[in-house]
């Protein structure tokens, strides 16, 4: 519910109310046309919006608002194509002042004029997510994916890192592998919203925000706020989940106790992939902990009107049939410009449904994903920006898998944006030089006045004087940008890609033909950078790769490998030499381990004996042990 004042609250409750409508255009060009709720053609504005479908209760819906609406006007339609249009409603409050709401902001789709007035149809920001998504690669928590899809398709979004790594399934690592059906950032967006529980939508301010089911209702519809409403004679409520696993090619199925309610099934998520059977049971029982807090009543109801009501929002509903002690949830909302508010509920009945979502858990299938002799790709994209120095990082990790012996061939574009190190240049003159101040005559020499030369007189002693440039004389230094390529941990020698810049953005193409490709096993393809002279940073989406070849599918099953890399800054062992070995008493530097996944595991190392650093003659006696 969009955040009103008390003083709102009890005049829209009033049996009479006084309010006015108002709205503004702005065209791409940047043209502003306001008008008010005299230019509205009567009864032909509405808002429509929704996060479920027409028959059930819904995960991850991306569902955008139509506004729609006709004018008295003589804009030019030709204007208008991507405009932005912006409704308010105003409303009368104790003491005689208006309180104004935001209504939405839209995009305009269609405009078309009739004979005296324009008729305008505009959809919410959400469209703008149907944008092509490459079948890219890609890791990252949730927040991540939400970033990538925001910045590629411009629109802000509403809630911070903080906000959605708090929730369940938040801060766990995802992953897309390129089996997948994802084809639009829309559908990237679908997948982490059932991943995290919720649903997406449009807010009024145009961002991008993640909205949860909830049971604890913000407002009671009387029954003299009603027009006319029907009441379902049950109570939609799920006690279970079911998800596709591709690896396995079986339907997972995850419940509470009892289980007795519906089931949802969120099919293939590509997110929910290739994990860990501890890690799958996990996220999903996750999300069926979301979805238990569903227990709405569906309704169907024509109402007076609060435009302070959003699409999520919990109600009561008291007098006529109504039971004041169940709650309903608003998953479709009708806003009509100056007439009545339709609202509703939909959902299933436990008992009729209960049969047919108990099989759900039997279905199983064979998902063929690969083909002999026929061309594969894996591709790879970057969830998240990072800043590379002199230091090899890890820019491009490809894993992928292939049933013969082949070739293959990997293609990568990577966007830098370099800041290379300034250099500042100096001169140095030696020699017998006095410059002085006055000509051989006496009369001072005008510095300003270049027909003048000053005489310069030998000295006997040869004297050197430095001459060190003004600021505006240090310059743009280049930056080395050196990448390498491994495979299957193996450094590939000889070839370094290697590129010298200035500061600002560069491009730059990489391939490197893998031969020998080992088939059923797992190939790990590496791809690091690092920049000697400046830092580089890679920002999110700005780095694609891919592996291409025949007879790749998915990557092979996990082969008990777990691969652990560490960074550490330079460091003195003790202060001298004995018997010409450097010699350690203790570490002062304490080791922290974190385990990526949702089942936690412990273990336990000890550190004895000795231990060679690197390939110098190095040993240290390492007591003790560290779990």
């Amino acid at each position: 519910m969009y955040p009103v004042s008390n003083a709102f609250l009890e005049a829209v409750k009033a049996n009479t109310r006084k309010y006015y409508w108002t709205g503004r255009i702005t065209t791409t060009a940047g043209t502003v046309y306001e008008f008010d709720q005299d230019d509205m053609v009567k009864g032909s504005g509405y808002i429509t919006s929704q996060c479920c479908g027409s028959t059930e209760i819904e995960l991850g819906t991306v569902y955008a608002a139509e506004m729609g609406i006709s004018l008295f006007s003589e804009i030019n339609r030709y204007t208008l194509e991507d405009a932005k249009v912006e409704l308010f409603y105003h409303l009368q409050v104790a003491g005689g002042s208006y309180e104004r709401i935001p209504m939405g902001i839209f995009e305009v789709s269609e405009a078309n004029r009739k004979a005296k007035c324009l008729e305008i149809k505009a959809y919410d920001y959400m469209v703008r997510f149907e944008k092509a998504f490459t079948s890219l690669e890609s890791i990252g928590n949730a927040y991540d994916f939400m970033v990538l899809c925001s910045t590629a398709c411009n629109v802000t979004l509403a809630q911070d890192r903080a906000t959605i790594e708090a929730m369940p399934n938040g801060s766990e690592n995802l992953s897309i592998y390129s089996d997948n059906d994802i084809e639009t950032y829309r559908d990237v967006l679908f997948y982490v919203g059932q991943v995290l529980g919720g649903f997406f939508v449009i807010n009024r301010a145009g961002e991008l925000e993640l909205r949860k089911y909830g049971n604890t209702p913000v407002l009671t519809v009387e029954r003299k706020h009603r027009f006319s409403s029907s009441f379902s004679d049950f109570i939609t409520r799920y006690t279970a989940v079911s998800s596709t696993n591709l690896r396995t090619q079986i339907a997972e199925y995850y419940a509470l106790d009892p289980d007795d309610g519906l089931t949802m099934n969120l099919g293939v998520n590509p997110l929910l992939q290739f994990g860990l059977e501890e890690t799958r049971r996990q996220l999903c029982t996750n999300i069926l902990n979301d979805l238990a807090v569903v227990n709405y009543v569906p309704f169907d109801s024509d109402t007076i009107g609060n435009p302070a009501l959003d699409v999520g929002d919990v109600l009561s509903f008291s007098g006529g049939q109504a039971d004041a002690t169940k709650y309903a949830c608003i998953t479709s909302n009708s806003i009509k410009i100056g007439g009545r508010q339709s609202i509703k509920c939909v959902g299933k009945n436990p008992k009729l449904s209960q049969a047919k979502s108990k099989n759900d858990k039997n279905i199983s299938g064979l998902l063929a994903q690969i083909e002999a002799g026929k061309i594969g790709i894996h591709t790879f994209t970057n969830a998240s920006a990072f800043t590379v120095a002199d230091v090899d990082t890890k820019i491009i990790s490809i894993e992928f898998a292939t049933t013969e012996a082949n070739h293959a061939q990997f293609f990568g574009q990577v966007i830098v944006d370099v800041t290379a190190q300034p250099v500042t240049r100096s001169v140095t003159a030696s020699g017998d030089v006095v410059i002085p101040s006055v000509n051989v005559d006496g009369v001072p020499v005008d510095p300003e006045d270049p027909e003048e030369e000053p005489v310069v007189i030998g000295n006997t002693e040869e004297q050197t004087i430095t001459i060190s440039l003004p600021m505006s004389w240090q310059e743009d230094g280049h930056a080395d940008v050196i990448f390498s390529f491994e495979f299957n941990n193996q450094m590939i020698p000889v070839h370094y890609p290697q590129e010298n810049w200035h500061s600002g953005r560069h491009t730059i193409l990489l391939y490197y033909p893998i031969e020998d490709v080992v088939p059923n096993y797992t190939n790990i393809f590496n791809v690091y950078m690092r920049c000697v002279g400046g830092t580089a940073a890679v920002d999110t989406g700005m780095c694609i790769a891919s592996i291409s070849g025949q007879s790749m599918g998915a990557s092979a099953a996990w082969d008990g490998r777990i691969d652990i890399e560490e960074y550490v800054d330079l460091f003195r062992i003790g202060n001298g030499s004995q018997n010409g070995r450097l010699q350690v008493k203790a570490f002062t530097e304490a080791d922290e381990w974190e385990v990526k996944e949702t089942m936690r595991r412990y273990y336990s190392d000890v550190k004895n004996g000795r231990t060679a650093i690197g390939a110098f003659a190095m040993v240290v006696d390492v007591p003790g042990s560290n779990a």
